[in-house]
């Protein structure tokens, strides 16, 4: 039991036509709120799910202690489409194709203004693909969003990313149970366990593995325990449906992919006017600080922070790495503050 509010729901939000094409019939967003929000309503950070997670999943790094304090903001976690917990790919029947970062932003920005009268946002913090769906919401609502701490996150999926994801998406398709469309007949075990394997030679970088942190630090007595363990035992818990259908929302993902920049990532980047964090890890091989380094030029107002880390792509998400959370919390925390004076007058 929290010492702060703690709500749950789930938003019904219709059916759902969605940019490429097709309709989310009876779409569900699942969602947790943490705690209490102010008169004025501005008091919002919006904390989207990264690939695979829920709500329950992705909430402890809040807390008086944490990266973000639920006393002083009222955080709204929304459950990203075909985590397992909103409308999906495994739960909902004739489900698209293709599911966008932004149509997973609209609905949110739904979410926000019907369900609890939000107009502002105070910041959007992101890891991973929240990241990338906190950096869709500086773009798509620049006059509404004041700040974006993008940690792990770029506002385009790069090309060196979307082969890595080719790969999963090609592990799937090739299992026998694989019916086309994004649909199995039944969960291919085999495929999820070749997934499994596949995702750990990206998550966590080469120097992670040299130094055998899996054994030292995860308590892994070999390498072949730690990858069934952790990874194997991981991915076995999501449906292959669910999976297929986020990692082509991962590839799809792009701010300028909008009518109102059609495709000129400059010009989106440079609409934004929410002030900038990005926090990429030195060591992650999906989201590259160079990709961070090369967005910021565009940006009003960016700063770039690089994790200094050996734990890849998991540095962002660093629960149990004491170094690298407090690297996220000083510097989150600090970036948040004089919102936060703001916030208390």
């Amino acid at each position: 039991m929290t010492a702060w509010p703690v709500q749950e729901g789930v938003f019904e939000l219709g059916d759902l036509p969605v940019e490429q094409g097709g309709v989310i019939r009876d779409a569900r967003l699942a969602w947790q709120t943490h705690g209490t929000l102010n008169e004025a309503r501005d008091n919002v950070i919006v904390y989207p799910c990264s690939y695979t997670a829920t709500h329950d999943g992705q909430n402890w790094l809040i807390g008086p202690d944490g990266i973000l304090d639920p006393r002083e903001w009222f955080i709204v976690i929304p459950d990203m489409f075909s985590n397992g917990l909103s409308s999906g790919a495994a739960n909902t029947p004739d489900y698209p194709l293709v599911v966008t970062v932004r149509d997973n932003v609209l609905a949110q920005e739904r979410l926000l203004r019907e369900v609890f009268g939000i107009e502002q946002v105070a910041a959007v913090y992101g890891f991973s693909m929240g990241a990338m769906q906190a950096y869709h919401w500086a773009a798509m609502f620049p006059a509404r969003v004041e700040r974006a701490i993008v940690v792990c996150g770029s506002a385009r999926t790069a090309i060196h990313n979307r082969v890595f994801l080719s790969g999963l998406l090609r592990t799937l398709e090739a299992a026998p149970e694989y019916q086309g469309n994004g649909r199995f007949s039944s969960e291919p075990q085999a495929a999820l366990r070749a997934f499994g394997h596949i995702y750990a030679g990206w998550g966590l970088s080469q120097d992670f593995y040299r130094a055998e942190l899996f054994r030292t630090v995860l308590g892994a007595p070999d390498l072949e325990t730690y990858l069934k363990t952790d990874w194997e035992a991981g991915f076995a818990r999501s449906h292959a449906a669910d999976l297929y259908a986020q990692a082509l929302t991962w590839t799809h993902g792009d701010i300028s992919a909008d009518p109102q920049y059609g495709g000129d990532l400059p010009r989106a980047l440079a609409a934004i006017q929410a002030r900038v964090l990005l926090l990429p890890s030195e060591t992650d091989l999906y989201f590259r600080v160079a990709d961070n380094a090369a967005e910021l030029p565009f940006l009003r107002h960016g700063e770039l922070k690089p994790i200094p880390s050996i734990w890849g792509h998991r540095a962002g998400s660093p629960a149990g790495l004491p170094d690298e959370l407090a690297f996220l919390k000083e510097a989150v925390r600090d970036w948040l503050k004089d919102v936060g004076r703001r916030a208390e007058n």
